[in-house]
């Protein structure tokens, strides 16, 4: 074979060769191109499918928050084992009280809590005032002196301390009452009656209830949750437990002649006040408007003109106080309606910064859970039937008279 043949022979080989390389190397990039998109389209199916189960679990989580009221709660939980789970914990709280000339002896109930590293005992203000001798009663009957740490009449709350030796406490939990629904399965130990450690049983029948008495000089204590378990005189300062034995509230007693009905201050108070009751012996972080008024309804309005029938009526500004200075009005026309004497003329709260004010509670709940003393808050009213909104500096609410 010549050199010229063997060339020719040459180069159709590696014609060949290239030819055979470049048909390899483009099915390999039709397939890599193949593979890519249908990764690619897998991965977005994966994707599609991930949000999918994301959405289905948010879609769960609500039907069980839906349905997780006392239908489910009294099939799920055992009070028995809730009862034997906190019981360690309720104290009976007793003291001597001096009314006129005679003394009695003041009982209530209360809690233990661990603050801090110590211990202490969570109660209503009203078990303790003006009592001395305070003792507290432990589940296995053993008693102890004990002193007050600190007390907000505001809220009825109290905070004491005793000598029992440390493997007498068993604190108990504390969670968020926010947490709380209407329908909820909730639980009352206390000492009614003096009948120590006793159970009761119902549901959240309202929240944001709102009462007072007479040491809290005509204010009211905000948030209240008012309850179905019965409560009666020995209850008082006594745990309100969820579903899971954690404490949603401190019983209280100081509403006369409410049958088959209980109230509670809700825990986000107690969470709340706790570090000032034990630090520094009171809470005087309650916000202040300085006005006294009444709930709106449509005969207060039809009498006043008004074109609404909701809000809280201003009937009188304190001088000097916070809406005062920011120039809010009271009434200024006294009418008789359905017997009561009602201050007409003054400006209608409607609204606190983005929540909306129906009546007294309202205004109670807003200012306690969302507000402090020194925030500027806009309190939209209703002025000879126009809308304004005022801003207003809260300031701190007197000490009780």
């Amino acid at each position: 074979m010549s050199e010229e043949e063997r060339v020719i022979v040459y180069s159709k080989h590696w014609i060949a060769v290239f030819i055979l390389v470049g048909l390899i190397a483009g099915g390999l990039i039709v397939s890599y191109s193949t593979i890519y998109l249908e990764l690619r389209e897998l991965s977005e199916k994966i994707s599609e499918v991930s949000f999918t189960v994301n959405r289905l679990n948010d879609e769960i989580n609500s039907i069980k928050n839906i349905y997780s009221g006392p239908s489910l709660a009294y099939f799920n939980v055992s009070f028995t084992e809730i009862y034997n789970k906190t019981i360690k914990g309720v104290v009976m709280i007793t003291g001597i009280v001096k009314d006129l000339l005679t003394e009695r002896t003041g009982l209530g109930s209360g809690f233990v809590v661990k603050y801090d590293s110590s211990y202490y005992i969570v109660t209503n203000y009203h078990v303790v005032k003006d009592a001395r001798d305070i003792v507290v009663t432990f589940y296995n009957g053993e008693s102890y002196p004990a002193n007050v740490v600190g007390t907000d009449p505001y809220s009825d709350l109290a905070v004491i301390n005793c000598t029992a030796p440390l493997e007498l406490y068993h604190p108990l939990n504390i969670t968020f009452s926010s947490s709380l629904k209407i329908g909820d399965l909730v639980i009352a130990i206390g000492n009614p009656f003096g009948l120590t450690g006793t159970m009761t049983t119902g549901i959240v029948s309202q929240l944001g209830r709102s009462i007072s008495s007479e040491f809290t000089g005509g204010y009211s204590i905000a948030n209240i949750i008012q309850t179905s378990a019965p409560i009666n005189p020995g209850n008082s300062g006594g745990p309100l437990l969820n579903a899971r034995g954690e404490v949603v509230g401190i019983n209280t007693a100081i509403v006369a002649e409410s049958q088959g009905v209980g109230f509670a201050v809700p825990s986000n108070t107690i969470l709340r006040e706790l570090p000032y009751l034990i630090k520094t012996g009171r809470y005087d972080m309650h916000p202040w408007l300085g006005l006294k008024g009444v709930n709106l309804n449509y005969y207060i309005a039809k009498a006043a003109g008004l074109n609404i029938t909701y809000g809280w009526l201003i009937q009188e500004v304190v001088p000097g106080g916070p809406c005062d200075k920011a120039g809010l009005r009271g009434g200024n026309k006294t009418v008789t309606i359905l017997g009561m004497e009602i201050k007409i003329g003054g400006d209608v709260i409607i609204a606190i910064d983005e929540h909306p004010i129906r009546n007294n509670d309202d205004i109670a709940a807003v200012l306690e859970e969302y507000t402090y003393p020194g925030k500027t808050v806009n309190l939209k009213i209703v002025r000879e039937n126009r809308l304004i909104t005022i801003p207003v500096t809260l300031g701190k609410r007197p000490p009780p008279s």
